[in-house]
């Protein structure tokens, strides 16, 4: 039986959530930190990593955490990490960090602890706020524009999408501020729909671009991708069969349409299952036993 979340939350939590929004801003470090952000090669990145939280259709309780991380630049996965959880938050416009973002700084936690060797230098998902809390650089890569500071995906921004001829093209992302707030890429040569980047945490905005980009074998960087194929093959493995359709955080129907939209999309006949691991990766899927309490 589909469950559902929690109500809107009350006025006491929201002004929480935006005091803790105003402190973790502060905190965000919009420059590059690391050496190997400053080669043009990124010698020294070995291990970029992808988060994901999938849902089973219907059901807003419910859901699958996943933390991949992939080795670079090959991209090959040498470490996942899913397990079911249920989120207590309900969803909320702007606030959507702070119901899912917990359980995957617990993924991260758990990967310092078990495999520190593994940690990610590098990630993608829910950028700005788990970057902060767990201090890795992150990048912020949606799939829709967020209509702020007088961006609109208007006639013009379309056609500025439409002169992004190559993978690799871009154009900055102007508000009306003045101020770049990030940039719409054509992430890959057969990917018509742009991918917007913005700087997440300890990461410069071109190498934000440009690490996208390298990381895209079709249109959604792989370390999310992989992460959203994981977790949606997680759940159909813990439900114990093909069972009831599962749908990523990009595909529910509760999400408004305008807005960053973080969850992966599937090029056609790709990302059904996932792919067979390396030699030396690690997976550290837990599916819950009959009787077993979700985590």
């Amino acid at each position: 039986m589909a469950q559902e979340a929690a109500a809107r939350p009350r006025e006491e939590t929201l002004s929480l959530w935006k005091r803790e929004q105003a402190l973790l801003k502060a905190r965000v470090v919009d420059r590059d930190t690391e050496a190997w952000q400053r080669d043009p090669a990124f010698s020294g990145l070995h291990r970029v990593g992808g988060v994901d939280v999938s849902f089973v259709k219907g059901d807003s309780v419910r859901a699958c955490a996943s933390l991949v991380v992939l080795s670079y630049p090959e991209l090959e996965v040498v470490y996942e990490d899913c397990r079911m959880v249920s989120l207590t938050a309900p969803y909320l416009s702007g606030f959507l960090a702070f119901r899912e973002v917990p359980f995957l700084v617990d993924a991260v936690q758990r990967l310092r602890e078990e495999e520190p060797g593994l940690v990610p230098q590098a990630g993608f998902g829910v950028a700005c706020h788990l970057g902060v809390l767990t201090g890795l650089p992150c990048i912020g890569v949606a799939k829709k524009l967020l209509q702020v500071d007088g961006l609109e995906n208007n006639d013009q921004h379309k056609d500025k999408i439409r002169l992004l001829r190559a993978g690799g093209d871009s154009f900055p992302l102007t508000g009306g501020s003045g101020a770049v707030l990030g940039v719409a890429l054509r992430s890959h040569e057969h990917s018509t729909k742009p991918l917007y980047v913005s700087v997440g945490h300890r990461v410069s905005l071109e190498v934000a671009v440009r690490l996208t980009h390298s990381c895209c074998r079709f249109r959604i960087p792989e370390p999310l991708r992989q992460a959203d194929i994981r977790s949606r093959d997680y759940i159909r493995r813990s439900l114990g069969g093909p069972g009831p359709q599962q749908e990523s955080r990009s595909q529910e129907a509760r999400r408004p349409k305008v807005g960053p939209e973080r969850g992966p999309e599937e090029p056609p006949g790709e990302g059904r299952a996932p792919k067979a691991h390396s030699p030396g990766s690690r997976t550290h899927s837990k599916a819950p036993g009959p009787g077993a309490q979700e985590q």
